[in-house]
């Protein structure tokens, strides 16, 4: 089984960097190269609700999922990742 990105859900194995970069250049393990580079998320302080918004528009316009398969995806995975199932309370 492929790991995950913990903040957007891609199969690490798909990413063409491996995953992104940690403060010390090395690959992070835990999130892809879109989301993490040099130790710091690219959309720092994004919220919830609109990294699911941005998923569901990326898997449309990539993988022509229909909309409400999307946000049914979204909706489901992204919540229970690593980066946002720490902020929730």
């Amino acid at each position: 089984m492929s790991t995950i990105c913990q903040s957007c859900g891609m199969p690490l194995d798909v990413d063409p960097k491996k995953g992104g970069t940690n403060a010390d250049q090395s690959i992070s393990t835990l999130y892809c190269s879109f989301c993490f580079e040099n130790g710091k998320f690219k959309d720092e302080g994004i919220t919830l609700e609109a990294k699911i918004e941005k998923n569901v528009h990326l898997a449309m316009a990539q993988f022509n999922y229909p909309e409400a398969e999307a946000r049914a995806k979204a909706e489901a995975l992204i919540p229970n990742l690593g980066r946002w199932k720490s902020s929730q309370n």
